[in-house]
């Protein structure tokens, strides 16, 4: 039987994510968890807001810049109670805090996705911040991308662990797939931001649409940047794209229900939990090779397609040719939704409490 851990996760805010994978993490019996949270809310992600659960506490703070990343918090968790402390995010004031006196003498574990390649002034503010993660004790990369990236930056810290996101999907894995529809729906859930892609999309898109194949394209998200995107489409491809807005978490098993074809053609994506919920749909994926669960979850040519980030006319072909080859679509889903078994809050706790296990072997 297996000792049990007192966990200790300090993280930014209560996304849903992150929260099924807190949830299954409480329902086990080998683990006893505490989760706090720097903000209440995330200031590009207007998720609604849910009840807090009894090992949930969100800190008293303020942020100083406006968002989340510059936070400052007090009345801070004992974490000398804890026998393992998770930190998630290290640009906070409250993160640098911890990282580089608060948990000073303890042992504890940096969880984090793998971080954006900056260039210039912005590289070297990074460096400074992400300096004090060499003092963990382990490394938790969200996905392989992730892990290899924090060895290569610190290659001094003992123990590097991978665990990708995992999220609820059982909305998704309940979604019927759809009969060969005409037109192919390509459908896209994500901020309308240049770092997602969306405007190398609607570009490979309205070139779908002139070379005379029939498509439609659905997006669902924060309107953002959208409508100088949008200034660069044909009136015709304008005509087929819906914009259906930012939607809560429980209506998006919707919308993908609605489509035919997932694409995520980021030009940075630490993970990208939407691959997992596409997926889970019974979606082939389309996706570029800088997102992290593209990189994980997607096998090019077996249930979808990589792209490299940044090319637009590798990502029109690659929507060509599912376009050309409607068989596909039903192929490719059906081996997205096998694969997205393996990715649910249940097997992502076990992964941690695999973790704890390993990291108290370590300090034993």
């Amino acid at each position: 039987m297996r000792a049990r851990h007192k966990a200790l996760f300090v993280t930014i805010v209560p996304s849903p994510y992150q929260r099924d994978l807190f949830g299954a993490l409480a329902a086990r019996e080998d683990v006893d968890l505490s989760v706090y949270y720097l903000n209440a809310k995330s200031f590009e992600n207007p998720w609604p807001e849910k009840p807090l659960r009894p090992f949930e506490k969100i800190m008293p703070g303020l942020s100083p810049l406006g968002e989340a990343l510059a936070h400052v918090n007090w009345r801070l968790p004992n974490v000398s109670a804890a026998d393992v402390v998770v930190l998630s995010g290290y640009t906070s004031v409250t993160a640098q805090w911890l990282m580089r006196g608060g948990l000073r003498g303890r042992r504890w574990l940096f969880w984090g996705e793998r971080l954006h390649r900056h260039s210039g002034l912005k590289a070297l503010i990074q460096q400074a911040l992400a300096a004090p993660i060499s003092h963990a004790s382990g490394i938790v990369g969200m996905g392989r991308a992730a892990e290899a990236d924090y060895r290569r930056r610190f290659p001094c810290v003992p123990q590097f662990f991978c665990i990708p996101y995992h999220c609820e999907l059982s909305p998704f894995f309940a979604i019927k797939q759809r009969p060969e529809s005409d037109p192919i729906t390509f459908f896209f859930c994500g901020q309308m931001i240049r770092r997602k892609g969306v405007d190398l999309l609607l570009l490979a898109f309205d070139r779908l649409i002139a070379a005379g194949l029939d498509a439609k394209l659905l997006l669902v998200g924060r309107e953002a940047d959208l409508s100088e995107f949008l200034a660069m489409v044909s009136p015709v491809g304008q005509s087929r794209i819906r914009y259906e807005g930012f939607q809560p978490p429980e209506c998006l098993p919707g919308y993908f229900a609605k489509s035919d074809v997932f694409v995520l053609p980021s030009r940075h994506d630490g993970w990208g939990v939407v691959i997992n919920q596409a997926m889970a749909a019974g979606l082939p994926i389309i996706t570029s090779d800088a997102a992290g669960a593209g990189l994980d979850l997607v096998q090019h040519g077996i249930n979808g397609l990589r792209v490299e980030a940044g090319d637009v006319d590798a990502l029109y072909r690659a929507m060509e040719m599912i376009a050309r080859n409607p068989s596909l679509v039903r192929q490719w889903g059906e081996r997205s939704r096998e694969r997205a078994r393996d990715i649910t809050p249940e097997a992502g706790a076990e992964k941690w409490a695999q973790v704890f296990e390993k990291f108290q072997e370590k300090a034993e």
